[in-house]
């Protein structure tokens, strides 16, 4: 056997098979449009679409749970991200509206409840909740109509009863708020608005024991939301017992320190009883929790007020009407601190818009005059 030094084969036929057949597939590929990002190969990986994790009706049933359990400031959280992941979700602006109009936020309830009927206005939850945020807004005839509205569309909903009650006790109508309370409860006798406007309807009749026993009623079915031990504690101090409603309110707190409601209510028990220094605390409290609740701005000038701190006065007046109030007498007491601390000047504006407000205030007349008119 020959041994000896192998011959090396010649590769450049190889190459130029290898050359032509790249060309042929570049042409074909250009022939036919097709990209090299189109071709599915498997060193190619694909992003996977993005899924939502949780859909918008899994986020509304768990802010529904949070609201049950009187963890709102968590359940506004959850509704409004509800309505980032769907917008078109009408239940969702719905309860955020109404959780808006129990936390004080009323203008910005009012318009979640309009935007949940714009989305569905065949829902008699939508309709009814609606008449709630209306109502508590003092438009009480346009209130009842939606209401009336719910009722139609759901004879069954002891919701759209519970509230045509409130609506129709506003409307100055005890028979139909009777009667419409009544039917709720036959729908619902686990209603916790029902009893809690059953106390609303019997407190307008003077019926004070009465009412009492309906909140405390609604309180007992649902013990975690702070709105219903701040309708005992305001029927309370209504009647003339302000230690029964700062018992309720202190409850209240203990309930969800993060609502503005109650540190406010707290702080107005307070005022009452000439307590001005935790009357101060309290209503300073709601501003921590809610910057913007306007309610505790102005009861919070009015304490230093009394007491005639003008010039500590001026920036809880100035705050809340920088944050959208309308309240005749925020404008016309701002203008009484500068008249007493001199400053005429500044005093005209607000209490010029005062009269705008209401033109028998007489606080702003009087404001004017001591100014030279």
């Amino acid at each position: 056997m020959y041994i000896g030094k192998r011959q090396r084969r010649n590769r450049k036929p190889v190459l130029l098979v290898l050359v032509v057949l790249a060309a042929v597939a570049a042409w074909y590929l250009t022939s036919k449009d097709i990209k090299l990002d189109d071709l599915s190969l498997p060193w190619r990986q694909h992003p996977t679409p993005t899924v939502p994790s949780v859909t918008s009706a899994q986020k509304t049933s768990a802010a529904d749970a949070l609201f049950a359990a009187g963890r709102l400031q968590e359940a506004l959280a959850a509704y409004r991200e509800a309505i980032e992941l769907d917008p078109s979700n009408a239940a969702a602006h719905a309860r955020l509206g109404r959780l808006l109009v129990l936390r004080g936020r009323t203008a910005q309830g009012l318009e979640m409840a309009r935007r949940a009927v714009e989305l569905d206005s065949e829902s008699s939850e939508n309709q009814a909740i609606l008449g709630m945020a209306l109502d508590w807004s003092g438009d009480y005839a346009v209130a009842l109509e939606a209401c009336l509205r719910a009722a139609d569309l759901d004879p069954k909903s002891s919701l759209a009863y519970a509230y045509m009650a409130e609506a129709y006790a506003d409307r100055e109508r005890p028979d139909r708020a009777q009667q419409a309370v009544d039917k709720a409860l036959s729908l619902d006798s686990a209603s916790f608005w029902a009893y809690r406007n059953l106390g609303y309807i019997r407190e307008l009749q003077g019926d004070a024991d009465g009412a009492a026993e309906a909140y405390i009623e609604a309180i007992s079915i649902q013990p975690n939301l702070v709105f219903l031990y701040l309708s005992l504690g305001r029927h309370y101090r209504a009647i003339g017992d302000p230690e029964g409603a700062v018992v309720q309110f202190l409850k209240a707190i203990e309930v969800d320190r993060s609502d503005p409601t109650a540190h406010d209510s707290l702080g107005l028990v307070r005022f009452d009883q000439k307590d001005y220094e935790e009357a101060v605390a309290a209503f300073k409290k709601a501003t921590e929790a809610d910057s913007e609740y306007i309610p505790a701005y102005g009861h919070w000038g009015w304490c230093l007020y009394v007491q005639r701190r003008y010039e500590d006065a001026i920036p809880q007046f100035e705050k809340a009407i920088s944050l959208g109030s309308t309240t005749v007498e925020y404008y016309y007491e701002l203008g009484l601190c500068y008249v007493y601390i001199g400053d005429c000047a500044s005093a005209r504006p607000w209490l010029e818009k005062a009269l705008q407000l209401d033109p028998t205030a007489q606080p702003a007349l009087d404001g004017l005059r001591a100014c030279g008119g």
